[in-house]
């Protein structure tokens, strides 16, 4: 089973990224299944149910989210309405959405994904260490590979969750930084692990947003509105191969792809 995931999607810039570029990339790499992170999908901030079904036509069979996931209040209802996209697992019980599927492959291979959020430097939210370990063994119970995307901010809360859920998780990738690490490696029980996957956005920008905006509000100190770049995308993502009967990680390649307007 070779999975591809794709880091935070980031606007209209790299919502075009995408749709351009995936088709190109499944078929040259013989991507079996495909994840993508897209709380930043509309506008930079949120999803809605427009954004959300652009990036499942285009082949994506999978969106998961953050702490940006409900930004959007238009697009709240399809949170709960559309199995194929995720939210954070560990919000309080009655939010909006789900943290946690099982999803059947076009080759009929099963996937679980579970989506988690971090806690430092980030909202207060139930442990990411305890219910994600529970969630992953709930899902083991159906399939053998799990994917979890760990939406969290400090690379320290990255890394020591990807060595607690080692050798239980089939993949621990690290998303909210949108700035791709090159870590990315096998832990010790067969675990692929990167601390964050990077952004599918516009790539001369400050984390997707635009450049001169950034620099305004670091500059000047006072508020001003983020606003999505433009101009030419950059796509990051990883790919891992899994073996289907174990669930155990057999690699984990990082794959860059650029798209101009």
């Amino acid at each position: 089973m070779r999975i591809l995931f794709i880091g935070d999607i980031v606007g209209r810039t790299g919502r075009r990224a995408l749709v351009a570029l995936l088709p190109g990339l499944v078929e040259a790499h013989g991507v079996d299944f495909t994840i993508a992170n897209c709380e930043n999908a509309a506008g930079g901030l949120g999803i809605t149910e427009r954004t959300a079904m652009e990036l499942l036509d285009a082949g994506v069979h999978v969106l998961t989210g953050g702490d940006h996931s409900w930004d959007r209040p238009e697009g709240i209802p399809f949170l709960d309405e559309c199995e194929r996209i995720l939210r954070p697992a560990n919000y309080p019980t009655g939010v909006a959405g789900r943290g946690v599927g099982v999803y059947v492959s076009p080759s009929g291979a099963k996937v679980g994904v579970v989506n988690l959020q971090g806690r430092a430097f980030m909202k207060s939210l139930d442990c990411p260490f305890r219910m994600g370990l529970e969630l992953v063994k709930s899902v083991k119970k159906e399939t053998p590979i799990v994917v979890v995307d760990f939406h969290a901010e400090a690379t320290s809360e990255k890394t020591a969750l990807g060595f607690y859920l080692a050798g239980v998780a089939s993949c621990v990738l690290g998303t909210h930084t949108h700035v791709q690490t090159a870590d990315e490696r096998l832990l010790t029980g067969r675990t692929a692990y990167i601390t964050d996957v990077g952004m599918t956005g516009p790539a001369d920008s400050v984390i997707g947003m635009m450049t001169e905006v950034a620099l305004e509000r670091f500059l000047m100190g006072v508020p001003r509105r983020y606003e999505v770049g433009q101009g030419p995308a950059i796509l990051n993502a990883v790919l891992v191969d899994i073996d289907e009967e174990t669930g155990a990680a057999i690699s984990i390649e990082r794959v860059v792809a650029h798209h101009e307007e």
